[in-house]
């Protein structure tokens, strides 16, 4: 269990810096130095190590300026080293120096310190590293690339075709014209960076709390806020599938990490 709990703890937290520190280097260098004492004092240092090794393979794999080169496959690996941790390993007996100190009620009973620290991972991977696996999950649904003939084709369908049109499509001054024209497919996303992980985290807290009645209006809701611009849609259903894609990656994150905060507080 403390294994799933590092390892998404360095991940969200490297994102987190990714996202808001002015220079990054002291930022990493000053979360690891935290996350190492917090694993000695936890008797859990090999394990944060470990965890500080995957959060480094995660910035390059997971870039927040470009594309992602392997797609959204590495949060797939994550999830499944999170699952696997927490099905097989399991909760600790002991916990080094903190678990000595360590006390922590909720309304379900004690709350350890392993089950602690998946939890704060889990929340922290909710903020930003999810908004990366959903931007990653959305670029891999488009094939055109900008500054490029299937970029004209796709902004005016049969314009790129054979003949003159073709050479009119490629031409410089027409792909640039199409490419200003052409909706931007993150321009949305800013919005995405506050909305996503707040409904994550309620889709968390909800599940938690068994509220299903409640989280089913949420997301119902979500779905009529953004009716009246999937309605506007043309025949390629883009703004639908932009949303459905972003929407049920989104939950599903969210979902997954309701299923291992559970999984750890009832093993």
């Amino acid at each position: 269990m403390i294994v799933a709990g590092f390892l998404l703890l360095a991940v969200g937290a490297a994102d987190l810096v990714r996202q808001f520190a002015p220079r990054r280097w002291i930022g990493h260098l000053a979360v690891a130095i935290i996350l190492l004492l917090l694993g000695s004092v936890s008797d859990a240092l090999l394990p944060m190590i470990a965890a500080l090794v995957v959060g480094a393979l995660w910035i390059w794999c997971m870039p927040d300026d470009r594309v992602a080169p392997l797609g959204f496959w590495p949060a797939v690996l994550l999830g499944v080293a999170s699952i696997g941790a927490v099905v097989w390993i399991g909760s600790r007996a002991e916990a080094g120096l903190i678990g000595e100190v360590w006390s922590l009620r909720s309304p379900f009973g004690d709350v350890s310190f392993d089950l602690a620290m998946l939890v704060l991972g889990a929340s922290v991977f909710l903020l930003e590293s999810s908004n990366l696996v959903v931007r990653a999950a959305l670029d891999g649904e488009h094939t055109w690339r900008p500054i490029d003939v299937n970029l004209a084709a796709a902004v005016a369908p049969g314009v790129a075709a054979a003949g003159d049109d073709a050479a009119k499509a490629a031409d410089p001054a027409f792909v640039a014209d199409a490419a200003a024209t052409a909706p931007d497919r993150r321009n949305g996303f800013k919005g995405g960076r506050l909305i996503g992980p707040l409904e994550r985290m309620l889709v968390l807290i909800l599940t938690l709390a068994a509220a299903y009645p409640v989280l089913a209006a949420m997301l119902a809701a979500k779905g009529i806020v953004r009716f009246p611009e999937i309605s506007r849609d043309g025949e390629t259903g883009a703004r639908a599938e932009y949303f459905l894609v972003g929407s049920l990656v989104s939950w599903v994150i969210a979902l997954g990490a309701a299923f291992l905060v559970w999984w750890a507080a009832h093993s």
